[in-house]
């Protein structure tokens, strides 16, 4: 995909140089010169221009772009920039970050954003990606810690369906952090059993991944999982 992100602070270039790992193409457009760093993400496309100015999108070629993402530090821009990259240049998936959590509820259809990216949504906004049913779906990557956010959504087959967290053998160095259910997202204790169509998030290491897999959707989606990676 071609990808624009405004902004490229601390945030804007980690966004750029992990999409960029992925394979994309990247254009950053910076408003300030002192800001411009193209040593930071060489193979990032850089633009020093104004985000929130018609004629700067237009010579960037916006409407050439899969995917937008505000991601400035000023949220009042971030919102400009996604309201004129959705109704003025029709790019399909428009992604902001959210500063200040009490300015959330501005961050909607109606100025132009597809996914607001804040703190306490952020969990929610990348499960809403992961749509696989039945099996282990690598959310990010924790580069320094060497570990993953995985998730898994439970098939009616899962062995464990119907029965208490603690009954769940999960393997050493994973974690489960969080259930998915329907709208609501639920904070795992012991007691909690879990159900058909959970999102179940788990923070573990790479190693462990295909244990994780087994454990939960039971050994016959290692082996598929397997012939997939074959």
């Amino acid at each position: 995909m071609r990808i624009a992100i405004a902004g490229a602070g601390n945030v804007g270039r980690s966004i750029a140089q992990e999409l960029i790992d992925n394979g994309h193409q990247v254009m950053l457009i910076e408003r300030q010169p002192k800001m411009l760093r193209p040593d930071r993400v060489p193979a990032a496309e850089w633009v020093l221009a104004d985000a929130c100015e018609l004629a700067s999108l237009e010579e960037a070629n916006i409407a050439g772009c899969d995917v937008v993402v505000a991601a400035t530090g000023d949220d009042k821009v971030n919102l400009v920039v996604s309201l004129l990259a959705k109704t003025e240049f029709a790019v399909a998936r428009v992604v902001a970050r959210v500063n200040r959590a009490e300015n959330e509820w501005l961050f909607t259809e109606q100025w132009g954003v597809d996914v607001a990216v804040s703190k306490p949504r952020v969990m929610a906004a990348l499960v809403e990606e992961a749509v696989t049913v039945g099996d282990l779906v690598r959310l990010m990557t924790f580069r320094q810690g060497e570990a993953n956010l995985v998730e898994i959504t439970l098939p009616p087959t899962a062995p464990y369906v119907g029965q208490p967290i603690h009954a769940v053998p999960i393997p050493r160095d994973a974690a489960l952090v969080a259930i998915l259910r329907g709208k609501r997202v639920l904070v795992p204790s012991p007691d909690d059993p879990i159900e058909t169509g959970d999102e179940l998030i788990f923070v573990c290491t790479a190693a462990v991944e295909e244990e994780v897999r087994a454990v939960i959707l039971g050994p016959a989606s290692t082996e598929r999982g397997n012939q997939d990676q074959g």
